[in-house]
């Protein structure tokens, strides 16, 4: 118990005195990181102008869902990667780094789209059979790479091919994954490293993002470093992944750092130093409507706390082994989450109408607010 009490003071005064450091820094980050370290996750399909924008503002990855029942309709159907094909060809001719979250279940299988594939050896097979076939078409020896290499302009695609893949989202998180069980979810991850390796031996296998600190309580829902602490307990799970990824929505930015510190640090207590971390969601609203969402307090809060949250991040990249940072999300799009019309860079439109905040983003990443 002392022993533990000293780790959290340690951690404690570590914390105060990077934040102070750190966020008295200068506005950019751009000289301490890659392109690749800044993400995004759309909530809508991108178009060619969503890409450029995206590129000139020095984003460099684009995490998007790739669902098992969105491209096999029926049990002994092909599979039709045709809309996942589109998003591909559009990010890689912005050499764009695309993150695909492998998940879902097909009506066929299970009425509930929560359920993990895990309970049957159909269910297993099926999972399996999809992970490796979506790894064969776009891990770097794949198939849509060879059928674009040629062509004119509507046709040739730079190869730039999916080397990471994220396993399910938010499995702690009754949302996306009922129950939250970190055993049910490590079956899910030795399938899914099983044939993804098989595919492409050099991938990187990327846990689902945590939610951080859910409200809801075992069996909806689990805090980050509980679920993630209870899954190093499943015996060599730790050598069926590469990364960890945290989806740390917060009111403030000092609490994205902590919980960021905290995840990072049950890593290394369960001897997994070596693994690498990615924050897959993360983002301020522009609404002032703190007492729905609590990280809604209007677009000087959403600017202040980014700008603090950004140059902690890459000012202690490499002590976390903290690969990318994916702000979510492009667009507000009204009628989904209660935060999803507020957290974008962009208004709910048509046409690209940046908000204050992409402008205030540009000078972080070093980007362009326009291509």
């Amino acid at each position: 118990m002392k022993s533990k009490q000293a780790r959290l003071t340690a951690l404690a005064l570590t914390l105060a005195v990077l934040a102070t450091a750190s966020l008295s820094a200068g506005a950019g980050v751009a000289g301490a990181v890659p392109r690749q370290f800044f993400g995004i996750v759309p909530q809508t399909f991108v178009t060619q102008a969503d890409t450029e924008y995206m590129r000139a503002g020095r984003i460099g990855s684009l995490r998007w869902p790739l669902t098992w029942d969105s491209v096999q309709a029926t049990p002994e159907g092909p599979y039709d990667f045709g809309g996942f094909d589109q998003l591909i060809a559009l990010a890689a001719r912005q050499h764009l780094r695309v993150l695909p979250v492998l998940g879902g279940i097909p009506s066929w299988l299970s009425r509930k789209r929560t359920t993990l594939p895990v309970d049957s050896a159909r269910r297993r097979r099926g999972w399996f059979a999809f992970v490796n076939a979506t790894v064969e078409r776009y891990g770097p020896h794949g198939d849509f790479w060879r059928e674009h290499r040629r062509g004119g302009p509507n046709e040739f695609v730079p190869k730039v091919p999916v080397r990471e893949w994220q396993i399910w989202n938010e499995a702690n998180f009754f949302y996306f994954t009922r129950p939250a069980s970190p055993t049910r979810y490590a079956r899910l991850v030795r399938i899914s490293n099983r044939a993804i390796k098989r595919a492409e031996p050099g991938a990187t296998v990327m846990l689902a993002g945590l939610f951080g600190e859910p409200s809801a309580k075992p069996p909806n829902a689990m805090y980050a470093v509980e679920f993630l602490r209870r899954l190093y307990r499943v015996r060599g799970i730790e050598n069926s992944f590469d990364a960890a990824a945290l989806h740390p929505y917060a009111e403030t930015a000092a609490d994205v750092i902590r919980m960021t510190e905290e995840l990072r640090q049950v890593m290394i207590d369960n001897g997994d130093r070596r693994a690498r971390l990615d924050i897959t969601e993360m983002g301020w609203g522009s609404q002032n409507t703190p007492n729905l969402v609590s990280f809604e307090q209007g677009v000087g809060f959403q600017i202040r706390e980014m700008r603090r949250v950004y140059r902690y991040l890459a000012h202690n990249r490499a002590r976390l082994n903290l690969d990318g940072v994916y702000w979510f999300t492009w667009k507000d799009i009204a009628g989904s989450c209660n935060f999803c019309d507020s957290t974008g860079f962009f208004r709910d439109s048509e046409r690209l109408k940046p908000k204050p905040a992409w402008r205030a983003f540009v000078q972080l990443s070093g980007g362009r607010p326009r291509p």
